[in-house]
């Protein structure tokens, strides 16, 4: 889960810290000044004009956070809910966040919302969370826009309303929140809560994939690879199935197994395509396991071995994967 700091207010702190010290606000903090209280919480956070100190940035929150003060309220709950200067407590970081939430305060509206969906801290409640993330989303917080259209892609919390995510993770892509980008290039992709368009959804994956997002950079290759939404490019197919398969992203390790093994937009490499198959066959990807099995069982990309065939042959078998099925009755 994300952690949000309040970004503007602690700008506007930095920008006094120029000007003020650490000093200039400990009187004022003394005589109960709550904004006061707050600049010190913020001074020691970050170290302006001092040494970082959570634990009297701690104590200055509090301080704030019992006064009222919304963004001290979120604050130290960011605190109880990472353990940071004191014991980790969702509980106690839900009562914050709710005291700062029902004063306006964006941030804590979205993370109360993220407690209620996870059931941290308090009793999981989805009509809660999709309520906390629409305050939230409603205020432009990215992350509650993409959360809130997901509860509506999935029916968690509201009814299930395919336009109306649709209409949230647009609003989160248009903000460049990764996450929404590739969901709503996937509304596209497959027509739920828009009009099937697949130049929209490559458009959409590219701005997911260019940030790094492994599924995006997969779903950018497979539209390559078929001429979807852009001019087939088996050689961009397989740099987006690298990105992906570099992170771990097991149907793009498959992917790029085959066109190394075919020499499809590369030079053929069969022991490239071994490597791959190899790194989706141990995440349980059943056609992977199947070409495993056929590479070491004809010696393509690695040492002839019969037993390792037979072995990855019945994995992929074992989940159904009739050519696995097929292959094993005819060999061993």
């Amino acid at each position: 889960m994300k952690r949000i700091f309040v970004i503007l207010f602690s700008i506007a702190i930095a920008l006094v810290a120029k000007t003020q010290t650490i000093h200039d606000f400990i009187p004022d903090a003394d005589r109960g000044d709550v904004v006061a209280m707050y600049n010190l919480g913020i001074c020691y956070q970050q170290g302006y004009g001092c040494t970082p100190d959570l634990g009297k940035s701690f104590y200055w929150f509090h301080k704030a956070a019992e006064k009222g003060y919304a963004f001290a309220q979120y604050n130290l709950g960011t605190y109880y809910e990472n353990g940071e200067s004191v014991a980790k407590d969702c509980s106690q970081a839900a009562y914050w966040y709710r005291k700062a939430a029902e004063q306006g305060e964006a941030n804590a509206q979205v993370q109360l919302a993220m407690l209620y969906d996870l059931g941290e801290g308090v009793a999981k409640n989805e009509e809660q969370a999709a309520y906390w993330y629409r305050k939230a989303a409603e205020q432009g917080i990215a992350e509650a826009q993409c959360y809130l259209g997901t509860c509506y892609y999935n029916g968690e919390g509201v009814a299930k309303d395919e336009e109306q995510a649709a209409y949230w993770y647009r609003k989160a892509a248009e903000q460049g929140m990764a996450e929404a980008q590739y969901n709503l290039g996937t509304c596209y992709y497959i027509g739920e809560g828009v009009a099937k368009d697949e130049e929209r959804a490559v458009y959409w994956y590219r701005k997911a994939a260019g940030q790094g997002i492994a599924r995006a950079q997969y779903n950018l290759g497979v539209c390559y690879e078929n001429g979807e939404g852009v001019a087939k490019d088996c050689s961009q197919a397989a740099y987006w199935y690298r990105k992906a398969a570099e992170q771990g992203e097991a149907n793009a390790q498959v992917q790029l197994a085959d066109l190394y093994f075919f020499g499809k937009g590369m030079a053929k490499d069969e022991e490239q395509a071994v490597y791959w198959y190899s790194k989706a066959a141990e995440q349980g990807i059943v056609d992977a396991q199947y070409n495993l099995g056929v590479c070491y069982y004809n010696g393509e990309g690695v040492a002839k071995d019969k037993d390792k065939a037979k072995y990855w042959l019945e994995k992929s078998a074992s989940q159904g994967y009739e050519p696995a099925k097929d292959v094993l009755l005819k060999t061993f």
